[in-house]
């Protein structure tokens, strides 16, 4: 359960720039993984948007499952006449009768068993995925879509210090499947591109780092969801490695910022590093800076090798926002203030 003061304190944060610059009012926006770690706060900060501000935005929440997505939104979305399920399954064709005017594409398996169990299904709602929301805009004939990639399609370089630039590249094992993920999300940031050359789609890519906070999933089985479920018991928090690589880390709000900044100001076509130059830190700090704040200790274990078999081989994924940072974007978080806020919203 959410702690809605700290919760909101965080959206309304969000909602500076961009969105209270009226960049939202009276549109319409879809956001696909609404239930997601990044959909669910977007979603939750549109229907703030209404709620403080009477911004009049149409909001569509696409999902699998409408029971699921009412009651992930409960009251707020109930309350809220603006408020659309859109049932959604990234293989179909978007069913949608209103023209948005910007699309969020977050829906993705963003987490490591999911591309060890299914890393076919994976790669079919990455590319499918992008695929029909690109053929929904391009059939409307208007609106903007921004398609959240990631960090992971630069690979393996460490001998970049000031991190990946968007023009930066580097080793993927294609023949390896836990690859679905970085390649699958590198072949959909390519067709967003394809689409914007050549159909004038108004399409742009956001490659995030690594995002966390308050609206992480009981299913997500990434590492650093594992700490905040073992903070949050007051157990101690267990690494399992050594805890050396080294992240770019991005609080979810200064994240949905920036997605809202690549929505008025992106330029189509268009890659942007979403990182926070201040939480570039290794999966041992972040890890230690949370049990600090829980008041925990650190231990360590060694996982199964199925759950071995999902983890990212990347050494060093650091990103270098400047480009985002040009746009006037700049984050509100460092490490700690993100990991506090986080857990005192749940906690």
């Amino acid at each position: 359960m959410l702690n809605r003061a700290y919760y909101d304190h965080d959206l309304d944060r969000a909602l500076t720039g961009p969105a209270q610059d009226g960049l939202l009012d009276g549109k319409a926006v879809l956001v696909t993984g609404s239930t997601g770690l990044i959909g669910s706060f977007l979603v939750d900060a549109l229907l703030r948007l209404n709620a403080t501000r009477g911004a009049g935005v149409e909001i569509y929440a696409a999902g699998r499952d409408e029971a699921r997505v009412r009651a992930r939104f409960g009251e707020a979305a109930a309350g809220d006449g603006r408020f659309h399920f859109v049932r959604y399954d990234a293989r179909e064709p978007v069913a949608l009768d209103a023209a948005p005017d910007y699309v969020v594409h977050a829906a993705c398996a963003a987490h490591p068993l999911a591309y060890s169990q299914d890393p076919v299904g994976t790669m079919q709602a990455n590319l499918l995925g992008t695929l029909n929301l690109l053929e929904l805009l391009r059939a409307r004939g208007g609106g903007r879509l921004v398609f959240l990639s990631t960090g992971e399609t630069y690979g393996e370089n460490p001998e970049l210090p000031e991190g990946f630039g968007e023009a930066d590249c580097g080793y993927i094992d294609s023949m390896n499947p836990r690859s679905c993920y970085p390649e699958s999300k590198r072949a959909a940031e390519t067709l967003c591109a394809c689409y914007a050359a050549q159909y004038g789609v108004d399409a742009l890519v956001a490659r995030l780092c690594h995002v966390y906070g308050p609206t992480l999933t009981a299913s997500n089985s990434r590492a650093d969801a594992q700490f905040l479920r073992k903070a949050l018991a007051g157990e101690d928090i267990v690494l399992k490695s050594t805890g050396a690589q080294v992240r770019s880390y991005c609080y979810v709000a200064d994240a949905a910022r920036a997605i809202l900044t690549l929505l008025a100001k992106g330029e189509r076509g268009q890659a942007y590093n979403v990182a926070n130059r201040q939480s570039a830190a290794s999966i041992r700090t972040y890890a230690q800076t949370l049990a600090d704040i829980a008041g925990v200790k650190l231990a360590f274990d060694l996982p199964p090798e199925a759950e071995r078999a999902g983890y990212t081989k990347i050494t060093r994924a650091v990103l270098n926002p400047a480009k985002l940072e040009a746009l006037g974007w700049t984050p509100e978080y460092d490490l700690r203030a993100g990991l506090e806020s986080t857990y005192r919203c749940l906690a």
